[in-house]
This record gives structure tokens, C-alpha cells and sequence, in this order.
């Protein structure tokens, strides 16, 4: 007696095994519609039911009235912020930022991860890591209060250095201020998620190139850097999607009347329209305006990323 070739009983084995899934699912969907319905519902009340917000971004929103009673005043908006002599401004410092930021900020997780995986002990590793994932449990309010008292006229910084300048009172220090702070709180914390994927780089690769003779850097490059290139691209594609959305708390709280020319972005002044001024349908509008250019930049670098890395994207 002949046997079936071995292809159709693979596709018999694999409609069967569908057909099970689908009689234990039909069986048993009480169950997983028991365990989905709150993450469902907690997606659903605080992710899509509140962008019917948006809607005040085109009315001259009244509390009392409502979105609905509010009256309609389409784009304008829209046009008194893009027309408004401060648009460049704060769009600039929140550009300048946000890119000086990622220029600096992202690679340095990358590079601790890289540093960490070089320590063979295992105990002195994790202490190591316990002191640099501390200052993320921080919070932002005091890490800037920290960060005031170094910099002040008697901190430690003007102790060290023999002067008495307050740097938070010079806009051309603000930056360096908030991207140094932000990779100092951040990094260590960042660095998990690349330590992880540096387990899956091959051990026999790497001591294969370390026999063949290959330096610290080019072990990197052959055996290292391909176990996190995925994982190091999808973390930047992401970053460069949220390169408008920079933390509101952080510059808010340090920023000072002496350094408004560099710590006033988008952010910071929809805060003040929106909360202290009270102009909902205005705040609205820029905020979405800033969305807009986040979605904008996170498709486009997908896009870029694609072409460069074979069709590999988010």
C-alpha cells in the first residue's frame, strides 16, 4: 500500500490541529472574553473615547456649553498659532531639544549595555546595575531639584570650579542641562532592554573571534551588535515618532524668567494656555498640532528605515 506523500499529510496535521484550536476556542470563549474585557475596555475609555477631544481644537471652547455648544471656529486656531511671532521660537527649542536629546541620549544606554556586558562577574555586574538604574526612581520634580542646588551660585559645581554662576539662569546652559540630566536618570534604566537582547548573541561566536584575534571593537561589530540591531532600530524609530512629545515636567520645572529664550516649547506653553489662561480651544489646537508632526516623523522614519534595513520596520 503506497503512503500519502509527505507534504499533504503536513497540511492534514496542520488543518487539524486548526480545526481543535477552533472547537476549544468556540468551546471555552466565555473564558477569554473574561480576561480581554478589561484591557479591551481600559483601551477603549481612556484611548479612543478621549480624542473625541480633538474637536475643541476647532471650536471656541466654553466649559459650560460643552464641545457641542461651543461655537465652531474651524482652523483659526490653527492659523493665529503658525502666524504667531513665537511659533518659530518655541518650535525650534523644542526641535533643538528633542534632536540634541536623541543625538546624545539614545546612544548612551547602547554603549552601557555594551560596557556592561564585558564584566563577567556576575555579583559585581549586578551591583553595578542596581547604582545605575537608581536615578530613574527618581522623581523628575526632584531630580530638577537636585539639579538646581548643584548649579546654584553656592552649589557644588560652582564649589568645584571656583565660580559663582547660576547656571539655570542662562539660556545658553538649558540644554546641556536637560539632556546631561536626562541621560544621567536615564540610561542605566534604558539600558535593560538591550542588556536582555545581548544575551542572544552566540558565547561560541564570540570566542571563536576572540581566538581568531579580533579586537574589542570588532567583536562588537561580528558577534554583538547583530543580536541587538532589530531591537536598537524599533527603539529608535520609536524615539524619533515621540521627538516633538518632550517631557512638559522636566522643562517646566526648570525652567527660570532668565532662560524662557531656551526652555519655552510647545509644551510648556500649552500648559500655560490651556491651565492658566484658560484657552482650551487654542492649547488644543497645538497640542494636536504637535501630534500631527510626531505621527508625521514616526512614519517617515519607519519608511526610511525600511529601505535601508530590507523591508525591516516596525
Amino acid at each position: 500500500m503506497s503512503k500519502p506523500p509527505r507534504g499533504t499529510l503536513a497540511r492534514t496535521g496542520g488543518s487539524t490541529r486548526a480545526h481543535s484550536t477552533l472547537v476549544y476556542l468556540r468551546q471555552h470563549w466565555q473564558l477569554y472574553v473574561f480576561f480581554i474585557m478589561p484591557a479591551f475596555l481600559l483601551t477603549v475609555i481612556f484611548r479612543y473615547i478621549p480624542m473625541g477631544g480633538i474637536a475643541i481644537a476647532f471650536t471656541d471652547y466654553n466649559p459650560i456649553q460643552g464641545i457641542l455648544g461651543s461655537d465652531f471656529v474651524g482652523v483659526s486656531h490653527f492659523t493665529r498659532f503658525l502666524s504667531s511671532p513665537d511659533f518659530l521660537s518655541y518650535l525650534v527649542n523644542t526641535l533643538k531639544l528633542s534632536v540634541f536629546g536623541l543625538l546624545w541620549g539614545f546612544p548612551a544606554p547602547i554603549l552601557l549595555a555594551f560596557l556592561l556586558n564585558r564584566i563577567l562577574s556576575k555579583k559585581r555586574k549586578q551591583k553595578i546595575q542596581l547604582v545605575l538604574y537608581m536615578p530613574n526612581f527618581i522623581s523628575v520634580i526632584v531630580l530638577c531639584g537636585i539639579v538646581r542646588i548643584l548649579l546654584s551660585p553656592t552649589g557644588m559645581v560652582n564649589m568645584l570650579l571656583g565660580t559663582s554662576v547660576n547656571f539655570m539662569t542662562l539660556p545658553s546652559a538649558f540644554r546641556t542641562i536637560y539632556i546631561a540630566s536626562g541621560i544621567w536618570q536615564g540610561a542605566g534604566w534604558s539600558s535593560i532592554i538591550y542588556t536582555a537582547a545581548l544575551s542572544n548573541a552566540s558565547k561560541d561566536l564570540k570566542e571563536a573571534a576572540v581566538i581568531d584575534g579580533a579586537n574589542l571593537i570588532q567583536q562588537i561589530r561580528a558577534v554583538e551588535w547583530p543580536a541587538i540591531k532589530d531591537t536598537v532600530l524599533i527603539q529608535f524609530i520609536m524615539s524619533v515618532g515621540n521627538i516633538m512629545s518632550i517631557g512638559f515636567e522636566k522643562a517646566y520645572a526648570l525652567q527660570t524668567d532668565l532662560n524662557m529664550a531656551s526652555s519655552e516649547i510647545i509644551s510648556t506653553y500649552v500648559y500655560k494656555l490651556g491651565l492658566i489662561q484658560a484657552d482650551f480651544g487654542f492649547s488644543t489646537a497645538v497640542g494636536l498640532f504637535n501630534t500631527v508632526i510626531n505621527v508625521i516623523l514616526l512614519i517617515s522614519m519607519n519608511a526610511i528605515v525600511k529601505k535601508m534595513n530590507d523591508g525591516k520596520g516596525i
